[in-house]
């Protein structure tokens, strides 16, 4: 994780953090128009940029994808919950991205699974920290934003992300803008444990969400069960070692 950190030195990396946040707020405010929960979240076709974005420009994709949902907030949808918004957008490009590593540019064709693996594992973290967010502060109940989130991301990933990523892929290779051709070896090499941690992120992220769901729409009562925050939580931060381990 010490790339997301160190990042900040190379000005590449801060233009292309730049240039990642402008695209992605240019896309969001036209659709601000169009919400699938008004004052919460719209059609997010943008949603595609967090996971091509993260897979070619690695960290500055990430803060790029938290720094641009944030300036699309200030168009009609700021508020408390903006603050997960801000994390749970880090993790879709940032979650991605670690799963890609050591593959660069290669077509997604010789990697179509962990492709959609990458999407999902981006979709399910930021869904899980915006549902947790939003039904914490009684905004929403996790199931509505929860399915709303991991929808919006997923399904435009997936069916938009390919053709962007062979679209920008050759270019990104030729201009020498592949994040781990900018950075120095040293502060972007894998954490101390990046298997490890992509189980936890896998479990925290994924277990987290399902446990998240079957609360919220009355699929699990058990007796004395705890406030859905409490339950989370757990899971939440098995998430976060995971992505310090990656």
């Amino acid at each position: 994780m010490r790339e997301v950190w160190r990042m900040w030195s190379y000005s590449t990396m801060v233009v292309l953090t730049v240039l990642t946040a402008g695209l992605f707020a240019a896309i969001l405010i036209p659709f601000k128009g169009i919400p699938l929960i008004p004052g919460v979240t719209e059609l997010r076709p943008a949603n595609v940029i967090p996971l091509v974005f993260g897979l070619l420009f690695g960290p500055a994709g990430a803060w790029g994808a938290a720094f641009g949902n944030l300036i699309g907030d200030f168009f009609g949808t700021l508020g408390p919950g903006s603050f997960f918004g801000f994390w749970g957008n880090f993790l879709a490009a940032y979650l991605p991205y670690q799963m890609w590593r050591g593959r660069s540019l290669e077509p997604i064709g010789l990697h179509w699974l962990r492709f959609i693996l990458a999407a999902l594992l981006g979709g399910t973290g930021c869904a899980l920290v915006v549902g947790f967010g939003l039904d914490s502060l009684k905004l929403l109940p996790f199931s509505i934003i929860g399915v709303a989130v991991f929808l919006n991301n997923v399904l435009v990933a997936l069916s938009l992300g390919p053709f962007l990523f062979k679209l920008l892929a050759p270019r990104v290779s030729r201009w020498d803008l592949y994040w781990e051709e900018q950075m120095d070896p040293e502060d972007c090499r894998p954490g101390p444990a990046p298997r490890l941690g992509l189980v936890c992120a896998w479990v925290g992220a994924a277990g987290g969400y399902l446990l998240g769901l079957a609360v919220s729409m009355g699929l699990a009562t058990w007796a004395f069960l705890p406030p859905l925050p409490l339950l989370l939580a757990p899971f939440l931060a098995l998430l976060l070692i995971g992505c310090v381990l990656l």
